[in-house]
C-alpha cells in the first residue's frame, strides 16, 4: 500500500473529488493548508518599482515583494494499493493541470501497517476506507 498526498490549489477541490470519486477513489482526506514552492522571484525588480513609484506603496505592492508569503492550498491524502498508483496520480494531475507554476505536488510514500481503530486489530488486506 501506499500513501498519496497531494497539495493543490483551492479553486480546485471540487473538480478533484468528482474525478477521484468518478475514477473509485472515493476515500480521502483533505485538509486546508498555507505554503509555498520554492521558485524564486526576482524582489530587486519591485522593489526598485516601487522605490521610483512606478508602483504605488501598497498592501498589494507589498505582497508582491514578500517572499515568503504563504499561499492558501488545500491537501489530499488517500491510501491504495501499489497497484493503484500511478492511476490515483495521473487521475490528480489531470484535475489540476493548468500548465502554470503553482498547480501543486505530489508526493508518494509507503504504508508499512495498517490498524483498525474499532478493535485494535492489525489489517491484513490493507483496507483503504476509514
Amino acid at each position: 500500500m501506499k500513501e498519496v498526498m497531494a497539495f493543490i490549489r483551492q479553486n480546485k477541490v471540487n473538480r478533484t473529488k468528482e474525478v477521484l470519486a468518478e475514477a473509485g477513489f472515493p476515500s480521502f482526506t483533505c485538509r486546508k493548508c498555507l505554503g509555498r514552492g520554492k521558485k524564486s522571484v526576482d524582489l530587486s525588480l519591485f522593489k526598485n518599482l516601487i522605490e521610483d513609484g512606478e508602483i504605488p506603496l501598497s498592501q498589494s505592492a507589498e505582497s508582491l515583494t514578500e517572499s515568503s508569503r504563504l499561499i492558501p492550498k488545500r491537501f489530499f491524502t488517500l491510501i491504495v494499493d501499489d497497484t493503484e498508483v500511478q492511476r490515483v496520480v495521473k487521475t490528480i494531475i489531470d484535475a489540476n493541470s493548468t500548465g502554470n507554476p503553482g498547480d501543486g505536488k505530489i508526493f508518494v510514500i509507503p504504508i508499512l501497517e495498517s490498524y483498525r481503530v474499532r478493535d485494535g486489530g492489525q489489517d491484513t488486506d490493507m483496507d483503504t476506507s476509514y
